[in-house]
């Protein structure tokens, strides 16, 4: 293949926008591999979580972050300081927006935000798939408006099938300044692997327990050890994982009758982690009541939500 005339570029862009409006899905496909969890609940993404897109032209290093929002407790002021400091660390802002849905208040304080920044923003409409041909040019209407007199450029996306997406990895990198490669070209993320193992726990939790349990769950991998093979087979990584939950009633739901449902997210959590190591893993996991974890700073810093 032959090298491109034009000078290399490289550097961060912040996925910013509210809850569950398609950002971690937007990350994944961009990327082509699976580094974010993703679930119908908002506010899944607790982590900055850094994906890493290598094309001829750009490394982009996508940070994935918390959905703004009104916090509730701690947690939720520290993650939406962890959203709102991303912007501050990196070289581009993508804008995301669920375009199916009218525009509101909290999408108005975001843009607003964003204004006070001196940073190239580009603006994502997702979920262009969901909103109905007759409707398209009410949507970007809609979204204009409130976008008016920023003259940020608007891509019409869909997350989840990848319509626009080539296009805006394309405009993306165009605004990117000069520069080497940061990391390995084969390289999609930078996350400790304990943590991205905590984080397809706590999905397959959101998947299973759905508005039940899903806020008040924090997970914590306790041990991981390698384990010898037996015979010819490979070795096999043991994971032990403990599960934080605030409630005794929540404990009971995390479990499940005759622990069905404990047996149910373990097995799906132990198919990805196959997936994230590439070899065999048995987990055991374990569930905890720890009363209010969430207000509690000193067990923040210690799940690796500490402060900005």
């Amino acid at each position: 293949m032959e090298a491109s005339s034009q000078p290399y570029r490289s550097g961060f862009v912040a996925l910013i926008g509210r809850p569950n409006v398609g950002k971690s899905t937007l990350v994944n496909q961009l990327v082509g591999d699976k580094v974010a969890i993703t679930s119908p609940v908002a506010q899944t993404t607790r982590n900055r979580l850094r994906a890493i897109l290598t094309t001829p032209e750009a490394q982009l290093i996508l940070v994935d972050t918390p959905g703004i929002h009104k916090p509730h407790h701690l947690l939720g002021e520290r993650l939406v300081q962890s959203a709102r400091a991303a912007i501050g660390e990196v070289d581009q802002v993508l804008l995301l927006l669920e375009a199916c849905e009218a525009p509101g208040g909290g999408d108005a304080f975001i843009v607003n935000l964003l204004r006070q920044q001196r940073l190239p923003v580009q603006v994502v409409l997702n979920k262009w798939d969901l909103v109905p041909p007759a409707r398209k040019p009410e949507a970007d209407a809609a979204y204009r408006e409130l976008l008016d007199g920023s003259h940020w450029p608007v891509h019409h996306c869909s997350a989840l099938d990848g319509q626009g997406c080539a296009e805006l990895v394309t405009a993306v990198s165009a605004l990117m300044p000069e520069g080497p490669q940061l990391y390995p070209p084969d390289m999609v993320s930078d996350q400790p692997e304990r943590l991205l193992m905590a984080e397809l726990i706590r999905e397959q939790v959101l998947t299973h327990t759905r508005e039940e349990v899903p806020h008040s769950v924090a997970v914590q991998i306790d041990r991981v050890e390698d384990m010898p093979s037996k015979g010819k087979g490979k070795p096999r990584t043991a994971v032990l994982a403990t599960v934080l939950v605030e409630r005794k009633s929540q404990k009971g739901i995390l479990i499940g009758k005759g622990g069905a449902m404990l047996k149910t997210i373990g097995q799906g959590a132990r198919l990805q982690m196959q997936t994230l190591i590439d070899g065999p893993v048995y987990l055991e996991l374990f569930v905890k009541v720890v009363p209010d974890w969430r207000s509690k700073p000193a067990r923040l810093a210690e799940l690796g939500y500490a402060e900005e």
